[in-house]
Parts: structure tokens; C-alpha cells; sequence
């Protein structure tokens, strides 16, 4: 979009997708035994494709297929569009869809795009598709062999939710915050207004 601006430039240098970052740094990722299907949604295949997640996933000790063929068929919000519904269905069913309801029920699917994800859930898969992130969040809390029965994503959201203080914490903190700097405009405000009013007297 701006192939003559030099901050342009290095911004795009220093964008990766979250596997591209593992690859080009070398970091090393937490182990994690099994068998994953990889699927890259179609910005992800647009801009590099999935092949450092897939090296991501086998460097985590993970057996990997990597899916292709066509889109997940959601696309956003065009799915959800009036009259879009059985496309996008149809789009799904080509490639993606299927090779979910075949797998394994204790292969892991990983697919980092939230459209895909949300098609895989709400298709009638029974499965959930794992973000690359949430299969290693798995790794480092659970260890290697986190997963012993059941579909894996059920390991990935074992994780407690916060605390009821904590959660009570983020809602009064910007409530507190809102509320003193409301009070300070007015004041700042009323102020204003008392010496507008002093010098015009």
C-alpha cells in the first residue's frame, strides 16, 4: 500500500504471523505428544501460508496434517449474510468440514482463524478448533502429555477462570477511573466558568 514510505518498510519487517515469529527467532516451543490437523485460514495461506505453523506444531512433537483446499466458507460476516448461509456451507463441506468429522476424536484441529473456528463449531463437527497459542498454553501447563482421553480442546479450557475479585477488579478499576476524570472536567469546568464570570464583573 505505501511501497515508497521507509516507516511502512520496516513495519512490515517486523510483522509475523504467530508461527512466523517462532521460526524466524528460533524460539523454542513447549513438547506436546499427538496428531494435529492444521488448517490456515485464507489471509494466513495470502500472506506466507501455514508452513511455519505446521513446523511449529512438528517441533512441538506433534504428527501434523496440513488440510488444504478451498475456504472455511464464513469469511467474516458474509456467511451470517441473508441468503449466503447454504454457500458458505457448501464452501465448508469441500475440504474442511469433512476431514474434521473424520478425524480422530483425540486429534488436535488447529486453526488460528476466528472464522474458521467459528464454522467448525457451529457445523455440527463436534469439535473446536484450537488456536496455535491455546495448543501451547496446553503444553506449558499441562506438559507433554496433557492429553489422555476426550477431544483435546477440552484440556485447552480446563484452565480456572479469574477469581470473583479479579473479576469484580476489572470492572470497578475503569469505573473508578471514568468516574475521577469526570470529576475532574467539571471541576476543571466550573472552575472555568467562575473565572470567566469574576472577569467579566
Amino acid at each position: 500500500m505505501l511501497p515508497h514510505d521507509d516507516d511502512a518498510r520496516r513495519l512490515a519487517g517486523n510483522a509475523y504471523h504467530f508461527g512466523e515469529f517462532f521460526t524466524a527467532f528460533d524460539v523454542e516451543p513447549p513438547r506436546l505428544k499427538g496428531k494435529a490437523l492444521l488448517w490456515g485460514h485464507c489471509h494466513h495461506r495470502a500472506t506466507g501460508g501455514v508452513g511455519t505453523e505446521q513446523q511449529v506444531l512438528e517441533r512441538m512433537g506433534l504428527e501434523v496434517e496440513s488440510l488444504s483446499g478451498g475456504c472455511c466458507g464464513l469469511a467474516g460476516s458474509w456467511g451470517f449474510e441473508t441468503g449466503k448461509y447454504d454457500i458458505s456451507m457448501d464452501c465448508g463441506e469441500q475440504a474442511l468440514l469433512p476431514a474434521v468429522r473424520d478425524a480422530d476424536p483425540e486429534t488436535l484441529v488447529v486453526a488460528n482463524g476466528f472464522s474458521c473456528q467459528t464454522q467448525i463449531a457451529d457445523a455440527g463437527t463436534g469439535r473446536r478448533a484450537l488456536h496455535l497459542g491455546q495448543v501451547m498454553a496446553t503444553a506449558l501447563r499441562e506438559g507433554a502429555s496433557a492429553h489422555r482421553d476426550g477431544p483435546p480442546e477440552e484440556d485447552a479450557s480446563s484452565r480456572p477462570g479469574p477469581t470473583r475479585g479479579r473479576r469484580v477488579a476489572r470492572v470497578a478499576l475503569p469505573l473508578g477511573l471514568a468516574a475521577v476524570a469526570a470529576t475532574a472536567v467539571s471541576t476543571a469546568a466550573s472552575t472555568g466558568v467562575r473565572h470567566l464570570t469574576r472577569g467579566v464583573a
